[in-house]
C-alpha cells in the first residue's frame, strides 16, 4: 500500500454504534469473530492544478488517496451501505476541492481533504489522505537555446542545458518533469484525537560519490570476507519520512526542501573539499541530527540508506591488455545490498512513523 500506517493506536471512541453493528447477525446474536480494523477509500487520483496569475502559470499534479474508516461496520456484518461514502464521491471531492481552493502544497491539500470528511459525516472516526506531487519545475532559457559544438545557438561559449542553473531566466507557463525525489505526505485526523499527524517524506534521492568514504575496524571473526575499506564509492538511494508537532504558519514546500539539502550536504559536503564519511550509519545520523536542529517543528524523523554497490572490476588476469590497477572501471550490483536505517526523535515525543 502507499499509505504510511501511524504505529499509535487511536484512543477509544465514546460513539456508541448500534447492537447490530458491533459483530451481530441479522439476528442479534453475536459473531464468533471480531473485526479489529477496517477502512475503505480511493486510490491513485490523478490531478492538475493550473494557477493563472496573468501570464505567469504555476502547476501542481498529484497523485491523491483517500481512505475512511467508520464508526459502524454494519456494511461488513450485514451489508448495509447506509453509511458508506462511496470511493467514487471520494474521487470527485478530490477534484472540487482542488477547483474551489486551489493547491499549494501536498501537505496543505491533505489537510483540506480530511478536515473536509470529518466535517462533513458525522458518521466518520478516521480520515487518511496520502498524497503525492510530481516533480515539475520551470523550464528555463537554457533548456530553449539550441548547444551547437559547444556553443550556445548566439554564439557564446558554454552550456545551454538544464546544468546551466545559476541567474537563469524561467518560462511562464512551460515545465520540465525532474524526477530527482518524490515529495509525498500523509495526514491523519481522527474525531477522537485533538492532534492531527502530519507526515511528509522524500522518496527516491539517488546519491553517489567517488570517494571520502571508509568502511573499516567492523567485527572480523570467521564469517568475514569483505577486507577494510579505506576509500570506496559511496552510493544509496535515500527514504525519508518525517512527523511535524507543530504546523502553525509552516512553509511545507520550504521545510521539504530544507531536509533535501541537509541530506545532500552531509552526504556530499563542500563542492570543492568534500566530507568525509566512515560509514552509512554515521552519514545518516548526522542529517537527521541537523534537520531536527534547523527545523523545530519535526518531532522526529526515520531514514533509511541502502547500500548501493559499485564494485571494482578486477583487471589482475588481464594485465597484458590493461596493465597496471584499476580504479575507473565498476560494476554495478543492485543485489544484495545492505540496508542501513534510524529513527531520531526529540524525548518525550510519541511518534507516528
Amino acid at each position: 500500500t502507499m499509505f504510511a500506517t501511524p504505529l499509535r493506536q487511536p484512543a477509544a471512541a465514546n460513539h456508541q454504534t448500534p447492537k447490530n453493528s458491533a459483530g451481530m447477525d441479522e439476528h442479534g446474536k453475536p459473531y464468533q469473530y471480531e473485526i479489529t480494523d477496517h477502512g475503505y477509500g480511493k486510490d491513485a487520483v490523478k490531478v492538475l492544478h493550473v494557477s493563472r496569475n496573468g501570464p505567469v502559470h504555476a502547476i501542481q499534479e498529484f497523485e491523491v488517496g483517500t481512505h475512511l474508516k467508520l464508526y459502524s461496520k454494519k456494511d461488513y456484518y450485514q451489508g448495509n451501505n447506509s453509511d458508506i461514502v462511496a470511493t467514487d464521491s471520494q474521487k470527485n471531492t478530490v477534484y472540487l476541492l482542488a477547483k474551489k481552493h486551489g493547491i499549494e502544497s501536498p501537505e496543505k491539500f491533505a489537510l483540506l481533504l480530511a478536515r473536509h470528511f470529518i466535517n462533513k459525516y458525522s458518521h466518520v472516526e478516521e480520515a487518511h489522505v496520502h498524497v503525492e506531487a510530481y516533480p515539475w519545475q520551470r523550464v528555463c532559457q537554457e533548456e530553449t537555446r539550441t548547444n551547437v559544438n559547444g556553443k550556445c545557438e548566439n554564439g557564446v561559449q558554454g552550456n545551454c542545458d538544464f546544468s546551466s542553473i545559476d541567474n537563469r531566466s524561467l518560462h511562464n507557463h512551460a515545465f520540465i518533469f525532474t524526477p530527482t525525489a518524490l515529495h509525498y505526505c500523509d495526514v491523519v485526523i481522527r474525531r477522537t484525537d485533538p492532534k492531527q499527524t502530519v507526515i511528509t517524506g522524500i522518496k527516491g534521492l539517488r546519491v553517489l560519490k567517488t570517494t571520502q568514504s571508509s568502511f573499516v575496524n567492523f567485527v572480523n571473526d570467521e564469517f568475514r570476507s569483505l577486507p577494510d575499506q579505506y576509500d570506496r564509492i559511496f552510493s544509496t538511494v535515500v527514504d525519508c519520512s518525517w512527523e511535524y508537532s507543530d504546523t502553525e504558519n509552516l512553509d511545507f514546500l520550504r521545510a521539504w526542501q530544507t531536509v533535501k539539502n541537509i541530506i545532500i550536504r552531509n552526504f556530499a559536503g563542500d563542492p570543492q573539499v568534500g566530507v568525509s564519511s566512515p560509514s552509512v550509519q554515521h552519514t545518516l545520523y548526522l542529517s537527521e541530527r541537523q534537520v531536527l536542529d534547523v527545523l523545530p517543528q519535526v518531532s522526529v524523523i526515520s531514514m533509511t540508506m541502502p547500500n548501493k554497490h559499485y564494485f571494482n572490476f578486477d583487471t589482475k588476469p588481464f594485465q597484458k591488455i590493461a596493465p597496471g590497477d584499476n580504479n575507473e572501471v565498476f560494476i554495478p550490483v543492485d543485489k544484495p545490498h545492505g540496508t542501513i536505517y534510524a529513527q531520531l526523535a526529540r524525548k518525550n515525543i510519541n511518534s507516528h512513523l
